[in-house]
């Protein structure tokens, strides 16, 4: 199933994505406490216009945003890196999550350096310790896009990721989850990012270095994943940052995320003063 967070009269629900409607469920609660208590999926009322909806980001505030970096064989090449022998492990802020449809803003003060990065991913579905690789994918909840947005100048000019990742607005995720049992092989999905309609990043999922339940499994045996906590897999090659000449996102521009069987995460951006 498709499952996306909604805004109703500032609430927070949770309704399924059939086609162009989305249908409301009888349940009380967002997406975390979904996830923790969850119950058979009963649709309640009318349904809704998609066109209509406005749409949350499919997980509010995880207690973690795990992101791995260079897990793309050709990203790591276009960046003159060796490709890395086990997972290269950053963090994100949820401060920094937004949904489909939101503005990504920065300050010019801040950065001026401000990139895309299309990614998959993993909803953590359980509390997960020491997990087997095997059963690894059975603790995925399921699947959403993401763009891991970066400000390079502060990424490379710290030496370390963490602040140049977690701006406000700088971890756009949706623009819904679809559910692990739609997706039983999560190696096999075509992955693009255009910015203002033109093709920049352009692979397939089965190019990671690591795959997702290698991932899983490494994370789980290093911290406790618990469920609503995200997985950003990494991205392919084509990024901004390592075209000649770069390309960063400006004011005014449109940055969308496309992940095979999951769908568009569409994204504006405002440079503030």
């Amino acid at each position: 199933m498709k499952i996306a967070q909604f805004i109703d009269k500032g609430w927070i629900r949770l309704g399924l994505i059939l086609d162009k409607v989305l249908q409301p469920i009888n349940f009380d609660g967002d997406m975390m406490e979904f996830l923790k208590n969850g119950r058979p999926v009963q649709p309640i009322g009318p349904a809704l216009a998609l066109s209509e909806v406005k749409l949350a980001p499919p997980v509010s505030c995880p207690s973690k945003i795990i992101a791995i970096g260079l897990n793309y064989l050709d990203h790591a090449t276009e960046g003159k890196t060796k490709a890395p022998k086990v997972p290269l492990v950053f963090a994100k802020f949820s401060n920094s999550i937004i949904g489909a449809a939101d503005t990504i803003t920065w300050s010019e003060n801040i950065t001026r350096k401000v990139d895309f990065e299309a990614e998959l991913a993993v909803v953590v579905g359980e509390r997960i310790r020491n997990c087997p690789e095997k059963k690894a994918l059975g603790a995925v909840f399921g699947y959403t896009c993401a763009n891991d947005v970066s400000a390079r100048d502060l990424q490379f000019g710290d030496g370390q990721w963490v602040r140049g990742k977690s701006l406000d607005t700088f971890c756009p995720i949706g623009p819904w989850i679809v559910t692990s049992d739609e997706i039983s092989d999560p190696q096999c999905l075509k992955i693009e990012s255009r910015l203002n309609g033109e093709v920049m990043q352009s692979s397939d999922t089965e190019n990671m270095i690591f795959p997702v339940s290698f991932l899983v499994s490494f994370m789980s045996r290093h911290f406790t994943l618990f469920p609503g906590d995200l997985i950003l897999t990494g991205t392919p090659s084509g990024v901004g940052t390592f075209r000649e000449p770069s390309v960063y996102m400006k004011d005014g521009d449109e940055i969308v995320v496309s992940i095979e069987r999951i769908g568009d995460l569409k994204n504006q951006c405002r440079v503030t003063f």
